[in-house]
């Protein structure tokens, strides 16, 4: 089985005359977890199947360690991929869903279902392996299309918007889990989300896509503190994207105060034209001219003192370190 570096060198997928895929360059070390992240449409899905074999690419390479596996079947790439749907058999107990793979391979029942009980209880799944998917909950049958994927000892498990279909409470114990297997197993894994929580809370590596391209990619702190577009800074949230002496800044919104400045602080003036209560803090949109629309997160003491009412014309500052000059 491959192992190693995964290096996209000029990756590209073409459907008809559409470019999905735009000859991207990519390497992503061995044991990263790795996530692709944008907006619907952006190519991400399409690279994690062109990695998986289930898309052929229109052009490019797919290197595995030191092995090209661009023309490879999925079953000799050394990778296994969990799909959104999960696709488990109905007729299936979970021991046997879990196994089908090694059964297709034609390994011996006993040596299969001795893997697939490994694999079981890596993920909690030793007391439900005699259950038939309909009688599991969405989190458990999550869990077993992992371990089906986990139990080819693959070296790169890739993930399809694993996470959508769950409610909020689960997708955040799944997540736990993920980042706790993608340590305990020292593989990588490749999921593809448009979340960006979920990214910033998983990844080693964040690789942000636009129109087939990639706009960026680095560790959250760098795609966040030092986003490299106004795509980017936007998609990610949390920044104010602005013109300022002629050029495009990033100002996180966490940043802005209302209120004078010192010396040291760039004040402007806004009208108040959203005031929204988030517990913790208070978000204030103002409007203010040609520098555009600016977002305020403010910790919900530090407004209490100064309240802001729609309409208001107030001055708000942050300080002139905070800004970040965008990419022209």
């Amino acid at each position: 089985m491959a192992a190693g570096n995964l290096e996209l060198v000029k990756l590209t997928k073409r459907y008809g005359q559409t470019v999905a895929v735009d000859a991207i360059d990519l390497r992503i070390p061995a044991g990263t977890y790795c996530c692709f992240l944008g907006p619907s449409g952006c190519g991400k899905s399409s690279t994690l199947r062109m990695i998986a074999g289930h898309e052929s690419a229109s052009g490019g390479d797919i290197i595995l360690g030191a092995s090209n596996v661009t023309d490879l079947p999925p079953a000799r790439r050394g990778t296994a991929m969990m799909f959104q749907s999960y696709a488990l058999f109905p007729h299936l107990t979970v021991r046997d869903n879990i196994a089908f793979s090694l059964k297709m391979k034609g390994v011996a029942k006993a040596e299969r279902y001795a893997k697939a009980r490994a694999v079981m209880d890596l993920v909690d799944l030793h007391r439900f392996e005699a259950r038939m998917p309909a009688q599991l909950s969405g989190g458990q049958q999550q869990r077993v299309a992992l371990a089906r994927a986990l139990v080819t000892d693959p070296s790169i498990l890739l993930l399809d918007e694993p996470l959508s279909a769950l409610d909020p409470f689960l997708r955040l114990k799944v997540r736990t889990e993920l980042k706790r297997l993608q340590r305990e197993l020292g593989i990588s894994f490749l999921h593809v989300t448009h979340g960006q929580d979920e990214a910033m809370a998983l990844a080693d590596l964040v690789v942000i896509m636009k129109d087939g391209r990639i706009e960026q990619s680095g560790t959250p702190q760098d795609v966040f503190h030092r986003p490299a577009t106004a795509f980017v800074a936007r998609f990610m949230g949390g920044h104010n994207v602005l013109t300022l002496d002629g050029r495009a800044v990033t100002v996180r919104a966490d940043r802005v105060r209302l209120g004078q400045g010192g010396e040291a602080a760039r004040t402007l003036t806004g009208e108040v034209r959203g005031v929204e209560y988030g517990g913790a803090t208070v978000t204030v949109v103002l409007a203010a001219g040609e520098a555009g629309e600016i977002t305020a997160v403010i910790a919900e003491e530090d407004y209490a003192r100064t309240p802001a009412e729609l309409g208001q014309t107030r001055p708000m500052h942050w300080a002139r370190a905070d800004e970040y000059a965008l990419a022209a």
